[in-house]
């Protein structure tokens, strides 16, 4: 399997900001050929993020502003091409801060750096932001005795590259977040129209030594290999509960996919600090966990339009959503707005063309009214009622619960010192692309 030749990173026309070759098998005209197929063409479907010109392999990213593209002259795993590009520009996020044309042209020397380090010879090496800010550092040119320069840093001599050796905490700790995303489409009818749920466990270690973690979850097929073992063992099977299936489930490098495609077990040696575990999608059918239903009438006079706008959690009562805001259309031309509810505050957004409802704590199974009335010129526009195509917008965060069921039936830590450690699990719902049309 061969990598990559080169690297390039462009600008958004398609200039070369910079450029690493490091097989010398291509020249710089290359990138020509892909201003041409990508930047200059104006049919998007034929726009590809692989594709081959003159024998030589192009696989390409957007990142931010800029493009950053991988040629090779060889066979190549275009995935891990492209994998590499992202993970280029999660370090350089990480050092700049912002990855656009400025920042790589103030930071020309180091980022060449860093691309040395993380490939050699067109092969992906060191990735991990966390180990490169061992040796390679933003502040200041260090100077390193003869021994330290001689010496590479401990995590990229160890089969853990992840974590190096030593780490030592006063106080062993790990949080453990199950952060889930709701995309929701609903008419308004009520119909749900797509439903899709994001989730993601992000996790925060504060462990010394090399601790091995092993997490449980009520995974569907996790649950049915658990019996199985329990059934062979001669044992009882312990009752499965409520069981998710997950799709697309994406790892962090530290796990163990061997032993998870054998028995479903998560089994890892975490980095030291934050870091995301896992993501994962679910398309289950779910209902709108807040509803509004918006009733608009302009029957009453030409110059004024009266909006009744009911929201209700559907949600357990015992769970609160914080910071809920309800972003609803109104006609471009409105103007002197006013305003009645039971509970938050409501403002006009002349910008977006929107009334914004903020609800600071909005419990479950629970429903309130708003009522606005708008003032129209008596010439009306001829795209007036172009507004009720908008869908309404709502955001909301709902801690202590997720919407798919996922739990976490276990997390151990076991190190070979056997010190104590104290794991903490969250659950968060939080809004993805939630709408609801008003037509």
């Amino acid at each position: 399997m061969s990598g990559a030749s080169a690297v390039f990173i462009l600008d958004g026309r398609g200039k070369v900001i910079l450029w690493r070759n490091y097989r010398g098998e291509v020249p710089p005209g290359v990138a020509e050929k892909f201003v041409i197929n990508v930047v200059e063409e104006s049919d998007e479907a034929n726009i590809k993020p692989v594709f081959v010109e003159d024998g030589i392999c192009y696989c390409w990213i957007k990142y931010g502003s800029l493009y950053f593209l991988g040629v090779s002259k060889k066979n190549s795993n275009a995935v891990m091409i492209l994998t590499y590009l992202y993970k280029l520009g999660d370090v350089l996020k990480d050092y700049f801060r912002s990855v656009e044309e400025e920042s790589i042209r103030d930071n020309f020397v180091l980022t060449y750096e860093l691309m040395d380090e993380m490939m050699d010879n067109g092969i992906p090496q060191t990735t991990e932001v966390k180990i490169l800010r061992e040796y390679i550092k933003t502040e200041s040119f260090q100077f390193l005795t003869n021994q330290e320069q001689q010496r590479p840093p401990t995590a990229i001599t160890n089969a853990v590259s992840w974590r190096p050796e030593g780490i030592k905490h006063k106080k062993n700790e790990v949080f453990l977040d199950v952060i889930e995303k709701l995309n929701l489409l609903v008419s308004a009818n009520g119909t749900v129209l797509r439903s899709e749920i994001l989730g993601t466990l992000r996790m925060k270690t504060f462990l010394s030594g090399m601790p091995e973690l092993k997490l449980g979850l009520n995974d569907k097929l996790m649950l049915d290999a658990a019996s199985r073992a329990a059934g062979a063992a001669g044992g009882k099977a312990a009752p499965p509960g409520r069981a998710v299936e997950m799709e697309d489930i994406k790892f962090h490098q530290c796990v163990r996919l061997s032993r998870f495609e054998n028995d479903r077990t998560i089994s890892f040696i975490p980095p030291d600090g934050e870091f995301e575990l896992m993501s994962y999608r679910l398309t289950t059918h779910v209902k709108p966990l807040i509803w509004v239903e918006t009733v608009v009438d302009r029957s009453s006079s030409r110059t004024r339009v009266e909006y009744m706008v009911k929201a209700k959690s559907n949600f357990k009562s015992r769970s609160v959503a914080n910071n809920v805001e309800i972003l609803i259309p109104v006609p471009s031309d409105v103007d002197t707005p006013n305003f009645k509810t039971s509970i938050g505050s409501v403002k006009y957004i002349p910008g977006k063309d929107a009334m914004l409802w903020t609800i600071k704590q909005f419990a479950g199974q629970k429903d309130f009214i708003m009522t606005a009335t708008f003032g129209l010129p008596s010439v009306a526009s001829e795209t007036r009622d172009a507004y009720q195509k908008r869908p309404i917008n709502v955001k909301f965060e709902i801690p202590y619960f997720t919407v798919s069921g996922v739990t976490v039936r276990y997390l151990k830590i076991v190190e070979k010192s056997g010190y104590q450690a104290l794991p903490w699990v969250r659950y968060i719902t939080q809004n993805g692309e939630y709408q609801l049309r008003m037509t």
